[in-house]
């Protein structure tokens, strides 16, 4: 029986995907598990296994295209079943197109019935129209009517594309092609949306890739959604230094890597538990306080930044860590996530400082409260005693959301990590 292939949902509130890459082609030999396509959504670029073992027969949705989720997109079945060219039919113009096949018929009946459907699906039965949760949750948080926007989706269904991009005009409605509309006022400022960069015959121009828009969609939303606040800390590492070159070797024993990061995700999840504002979310007037810590962990890649999340963070120590660390950061480059990996995050920390940066200001990753910033861990001279000192230092950037956490809350979090860190592992510092 011939197995259907699925747009599957790599995130929470993700509702579609694009295909980038087909690995196989109609007629090729697949394993159960192999990779088959490799999609883009706004959280994470990953290769989709095969759900079972077979012949690709059909491949539904091309490349470069952006489906649903569960949307089948390709049958895997057996060698026999693999589709053959439709025989080809005279027109009365001396053209010719493909005969009809079962399957076409059916799509042009499911067509045939495309308007009075599309008229349900686009609003609700009290005239409201139609748009997912994460639509109506942005919608929810700006004071947005979602009547008053045109929707490109099936049947005038509003995607996060028209809201977003409804938000970036200031919340005008775009000119309808069905109807008179008046010409806006020209603003004397021209607006972002309305900037164009121009190229020079010099320049060269690419398209930007499905992550890099979605990455674009994802950090404009969290600066429209969220009132960026910064705190910055000067830690001083010397004491998980002398440990890490004690502990060096016996973690290289068994394979790991004991790193800085791995004692900056220990330290953060213990102070998590003593300032829970840190590791809560807001949904529309209520505030969620996490039960779980689940920490984000930002991995550059070539094109982009993913930001896959070890589950329960709090319940490994400095080696469990360092493992998890270190496995999802190689699964996330080589796009071997699953999808249960890349939602559900708490707290996410990011490191610019592995390029030299001497600290940032990150986006906070919706819909988290906050997000760790780490610089560049390096020896400096400070004041020690009220002499000069050579000490392991860096800055930990703390970015939160001052719509739910004050600065006296941010700072108290990052005094204790700031303290755990600088006595990791002394009982009488």
């Amino acid at each position: 029986m011939p197995t259907p292939v699925v747009m599957p949902q790599m995130g929470e509130s993700i509702a579609e995907g694009t295909i980038v890459r087909w690995i196989k082609k109609v007629g090729d030999q697949v394993e159960r598990d192999e990779p088959l396509f490799e999609i883009s959504t706004d959280k994470v670029d990953a290769e989709i296994p095969s759900p079972a073992a077979g012949v690709l027969t059909d491949i539904k949705v091309r490349e470069g295209e952006t489906v649903g989720v569960n949307t089948v997109v390709a049958t895997i079945g057996q060698p026999g079943d693999v589709a053959e060219a439709a025989p080809v039919k005279q027109q009365p113009d001396g053209q010719t197109t493909p005969a009809p096949t079962p399957a076409d018929k059916t799509v042009t009946a499911i067509k045939s019935e495309q308007p009075a459907r599309s008229t349900v699906e686009g609003s609700s039965r009290n005239g409201r129209r139609r748009s997912s949760p994460l639509v109506r949750r942005i919608a929810k948080e700006h004071n947005v009517d979602i009547a008053q926007i045109n929707g490109s989706g099936v049947g005038g269904r509003v995607t996060k594309h028209d809201i977003l991009g409804y938000l970036e005009r200031g919340g005008l409605k775009p000119a309808s092609t069905h109807a008179f509309t008046p010409a806006p006022t020209p603003s004397p400022t021209p607006t972002p949306a309305t900037r164009i960069a121009r190229p020079t015959g010099a320049d060269r121009v690419e398209k930007m890739s499905v992550m890099r828009k979605k990455i674009a969609e994802h950090m404009v939303l969290s600066k429209q959604t969220s009132a960026h606040v910064y705190s910055v800390f000067h830690v001083n590492f010397s004491q998980v230094e002398k440990l890490r070159q004690q502990k060096k070797a016996e973690y290289e024993a068994i394979g790991a890597k004991l790193t800085y990061m791995a004692f900056i995700a220990r330290v953060i999840v213990e102070a998590l538990h003593h300032h829970p504002t840190i590791n809560a979310s807001i949904d529309g007037e209520n505030v969620v306080y996490k039960k779980d810590i689940n920490l984000g962990i930002a991995v550059a890649l070539d094109d982009g930044l993913i930001v896959p999340v070890i589950k329960n963070a709090d319940e490994k120590n400095v080696l469990g860590l360092s493992r998890s660390i270190a496995d999802v950061a190689d699964r996330a480059r080589a796009k071997r996530l699953n999808p249960d990996e890349v939602h559900g995050g708490t707290f996410t920390i990011t490191n610019p400082g592995q390029f030299g940066a001497q600290f940032g200001m990150p986006i906070i990753n919706q819909p988290q409260v906050a997000i760790l910033g780490v610089g560049t861990i390096e020896k400096r001279p400070v004041v020690v005693d009220d002499a000069v000192g050579i000490r392991t230092m860096a800055y930990l950037t703390l970015g939160y959301d001052h719509r739910l956490v004050d600065g006296a809350v941010a700072d108290q979090f990052m005094a204790d990590v700031k303290q755990r860190l600088e006595c990791f592992d002394v009982n009488d510092c």
